[in-house]
């Protein structure tokens, strides 16, 4: 569990140094996580537009699917939206268990996309992803092909530099993650991020921190990410300074407070925390962010899209739960834009 004593609007002498993935700098060290169904183009715009994240990256693009379309001359994974053209650095994460395929994906990616850096998921602990595709958190259990799966990416991607994200082990009875560590790196990666819980324990419960600290001694050179219930600037602050990570990475907190890594960045910095933006500087964001998805998929299908997007701006405020329940069930802007107007949170009044 990621602890600390008292909350604090800054840190006067608390100095954490840039991290390095292979070439790149990544300043400051605080990476967006990629999000099946959420970190796409618009998500990372309004991201960027807050500041704070060293590194974004794309949802996890499945490296088969990839090639079906591109031998079927079918456009690329809407995951990949605004890849292209977008600022850097940037991270895209692929996942599947064939080390060609994946090196076939990963060459396309540092060449024809010339991406920041290609990670591998290693940590998905959904069904469609484990049990049906045995892929993600399903590969803990064989280090070996792992070791195949990033040592073809490394070759492949040269010298655009690939990175791991593991999970502390497939269950709480088997956690291998300090053997797995190993493998990471033996096998070219050049940082590892480790998400605090197994796959077992999906999101349920309190990240392990300390488990994730443990691995540090295990790896020789590379860079160890630690990821699992950061919400706060404080939390992220705290995650430096009690833990031997070298970069923290940031990910459901964020769905909902895009702004959460200006806030974190300052705290790193020395610099007073920035405060939350007001309610109604927060439903701006929301609809700009409406109008970004909108632009791409069109108004039918962004209304749609928006849905879960506008819940997760509205979690945790009052009314809240009145709001979801709206517009859970949208499909036109007309009926979105009335139920912003009417039910999303306002300022709380002042006595």
């Amino acid at each position: 569990m990621l602890g600390f004593a008292t909350p604090f609007a800054y840190r006067s002498t608390f100095m954490v140094a840039p991290l390095k993935i292979g070439d790149l700098v990544i300043d400051p060290p605080i990476l967006q996580a990629p999000m099946a169904g959420f970190t796409n183009a618009a998500f990372r715009q309004i991201v960027r537009d807050f500041g704070g994240a060293g590194l974004l990256a794309t949802e996890m693009v499945n490296a088969r699917g990839f090639v079906w379309m591109d031998e079927n001359e079918a456009e690329h994974p809407d995951r990949l939206w605004g890849v292209a053209d977008e600022a850097r650095p940037l991270a895209v994460q692929i996942w599947d268990n064939d080390p060609e395929t994946m090196a076939k994906v990963g060459k396309r990616l540092a060449e024809e996309y010339q991406v920041s850096v290609v990670d591998i998921n290693f940590g998905c602990p959904v069904r469609q992803v484990t049990q049906k595709a045995h892929s993600g958190s399903y590969l803990l259990r064989d280090p070996r092909r792992m070791f195949d799966i990033i040592s073809q990416l490394v070759k492949a991607c040269s010298p655009t530099p690939v990175t791991a994200k593991i999970r502390l082990g497939c269950t709480r009875d088997n956690v291998n993650c300090n053997d797995v560590a190993k493998v990471v790196e033996e096998a070219g990666a050049a940082a590892l991020t480790v998400h605090g819980r197994t796959a077992q324990d999906m999101f349920r419960g309190n990240a392990d921190w300390d488990k994730i600290s443990e691995i540090k001694s295990r790896l020789k050179s590379i860079p160890l990410i630690g990821n699992g219930d950061l919400d706060s600037a404080e939390k992220v602050v705290a995650a430096f300074e009690k833990y031997n990570v070298d970069g923290v990475m940031i990910a459901r907190a964020c769905l909902g407070r895009p702004w959460l890594f200006s806030q974190a960045a300052a705290a790193l910095r020395g610099e007073p925390i920035p405060a939350e933006p007001t309610m109604t500087q927060q439903r701006d964001v929301m609809l700009k962010h409406y109008q970004l998805v909108v632009d791409r998929f069109g108004e039918e299908k962004g209304t749609v899209l928006m849905r879960k997007y506008a819940c997760c701006y509205a979690q945790g405020k009052p009314g809240a739960r009145h709001f979801r329940s709206g517009v859970a069930n949208v499909s036109t802007p007309e009926e979105f834009y009335r139920i912003v107007d009417e039910h999303f949170p306002v300022e709380a009044p002042t006595a």
